[in-house]
């Protein structure tokens, strides 16, 4: 039944619905936060009524990776997101995040998450469902969902111990993520090339994928090797996913570093394979030739066994020193960022102290250039003045092989955003950089396309019930742009500029976002897995 009046009523637009269908004009009524009726013209007023005459209408942006897990707490901060359209983050990335967390282990990931995730101060839980009892009581410009961390579970379990895990401890790990499941997670996230996760052996990522398989959850993993060996990578986490029965998505997918260019073909085939086979596949990806980490990942795994303070303790070592620079420079074995890319190429992002600030935005080749010393040594320098706490940009790859993986049909859109420091513009400028930048300019997909790859292939992946798309009944997540407008505006060298051509957002059937400005409305909320 159509009311007498509608909360808000969105007319003339031409509405992309998430499905990948093309645009239809329709007016879209909005009642007590949902969709309540679609039509080709609604006769019945709104509260409110937004002109969408030559704009397209879509679902709520959502985000399949991102670092926001307690940056969304500050509205002030995370605004820049919901400025963007998107109005759902997936949280709990890479296999470390916030929880679940033990008295022992939270002090650890308070010091090494603090330049990723964001610093609050204490962290008032224990648990996911503390975590996100937490999320709730906050003020959430956007909704989040979460992933339970490898890491973290490997970490209460066995703490940061470089071995792998016998099959007593894969049990208790797999029956920590069933209960990351039942509180509400939606899957189980691992970054293999990270420590403690980089230790864990096949066995161990099946254990794990069972805990999320059981609950319908997917695994959602930053490979082993995006480099050298990322066939072999790729090879390994698609097993576990046919063994284990889990959803596979595979995090930032690409292949870095120009020797390895001839791997990317192969690559996405393996992906394709396996989905022929029955095995679910997808991965996202952000729309830039450079990639953002921890500095320390440039260390041999050997560096990280027993979590940051045992690093910092090598580092110190001056034959340890000397050693990790000969495996730096020589070893392919591990996911070797400067091997693969050069010290040109890595880029400070974010230092902790005042002291090293002006070094954000200078290559490591650059700094060791100033201080006469060789780029590790001034690489492993920062790391102990910094205590850990730096982050990179790293240049790996060009802009035709992010075009081709991009077209991808399995593809979605993940901006991997990370604040703080000089950030990677991806944080800013993603979602608005693949509708103007990619579907307009380089007309490399239809608008719709890209629209489906933003909203509902992300839905599906998460197998959400009522976000992702424009149909009755679900929540008003809604977007409304400009498509001659929309386009990114930062860069590497000025990364704080907001993207263009944005100009209503909804959360909740709340208008977060009017005529290009922030409202006062801060309308998120913590979605929970229901399976």
């Amino acid at each position: 039944m159509i009311p007498k009046k509608f909360d808000i009523v969105i007319r003339n637009g031409m509405v992309c619905d998430g499905t990948g269908n093309p645009w239809t004009g329709l007016d879209i009524g909005i009642e007590n936060g949902l969709i309540s009726h679609i039509a080709k013209s609604i006769p019945t007023e709104g509260s409110k009524e937004i002109d969408a005459a030559g704009m397209v209408v879509t679902p709520g942006f959502i985000d399949a990776h991102v670092h926001s897990d307690l940056w969304c707490t500050r509205p002030d901060i995370h605004q820049i997101r919901v400025l963007q359209g998107i109005t759902t983050e997936l949280v709990g990335q890479d296999g470390v995040s916030v929880a679940p967390v033990t008295e022992e282990t939270k002090p650890l990931w308070m010091k090494q998450l603090k330049r990723i995730n964001g610093d609050i101060g204490e962290w008032p839980w224990n648990s996911i469902e503390e975590y996100l009892a937490f999320l709730e009581k906050a003020k959430l410009n956007g909704n989040a969902a979460y992933l339970v961390p490898h890491g973290n579970i490997r970490s209460i379990m066995m703490g940061f111990d470089g071995r792998e895990a016998t099959q007593k401890e894969v049990q208790a790990m797999q029956e920590l993520v069933e209960l990351g499941m039942q509180q509400g997670a939606f899957g189980v996230s691992s970054g293999i090339q990270y420590p403690p996760c980089v230790y864990a052996n096949k066995e161990e990522l099946v254990g794990i994928c069972r805990g999320a398989a059981k609950y319908d959850g997917c695994f959602v993993v930053h490979i082993r090797n995006e480099s050298n060996y990322s066939l072999e990578a790729l090879d390994e986490v698609i097993d576990a996913a046919r063994r284990s029965g889990v959803r596979l998505h595979v995090s930032h997918f690409k292949i870095c570093g120009g020797r390895n260019r001839d791997k990317l073909d192969i690559a996405l085939e393996k992906l394709e394979q396996g989905r022929a086979e029955g095995i679910e596949i997808t991965f996202d990806q952000y729309p830039y030739a450079a990639a953002s980490t921890f500095l320390h990942a440039i260390l041999p795994p050997w560096m990280h066994d027993g979590g940051i303070r045992r690093m910092l303790e090598r580092l110190h070592d001056p034959k340890l020193r000397e050693r990790a620079k000969e495996e730096i420079m020589d070893n392919g074995e591990y996911d070797n960022p400067v091997r693969n890319n050069g010290w040109d190429n890595l880029v400070i992002a974010s230092v902790a102290s005042v002291n090293n600030r002006g070094l954000e935005g200078m290559s490591l080749q650059e700094i060791a250039q100033r201080k006469g010393i060789d780029p590790a040594y001034a690489a492993f320098d920062l790391l102990l003045e910094e205590e850990g706490e730096v982050t990179i940009i790293i240049h790996w790859g060009n802009e035709y092989d992010v075009e081709r993986v991009m077209k991808h049909s399995l593809q979605m859109v993940g901006s991997d955003g990370v604040f703080g420091g000089k950030p990677h513009p991806r944080l800013y400028g993603s979602f608005a950089r693949v509708l103007g930048h990619y579907a307009r300019e380089k007309q490399s997909f239809p608008l719709w396309e890209a629209v489906r790859k933003m909203t509902g292939a992300p839905a599906q992946l998460l197998r959400l019930r009522d976000r992702g798309f424009l149909r009755e009944g679900y929540w008003a997540d809604i977007v409304v742009f400009d498509p001659n407008v929309i386009v990114d505006r930062a860069t590497y060298e000025k990364p704080f500029q907001q993207s263009v051509g944005i100009r209503h957002v909804l959360v909740n059937g709340k208008i977060a976002v009017s005529n290009g400005r922030l409202t006062n409305a801060v309308s998120g909320s913590v979605i929970r897995n229901q399976s």
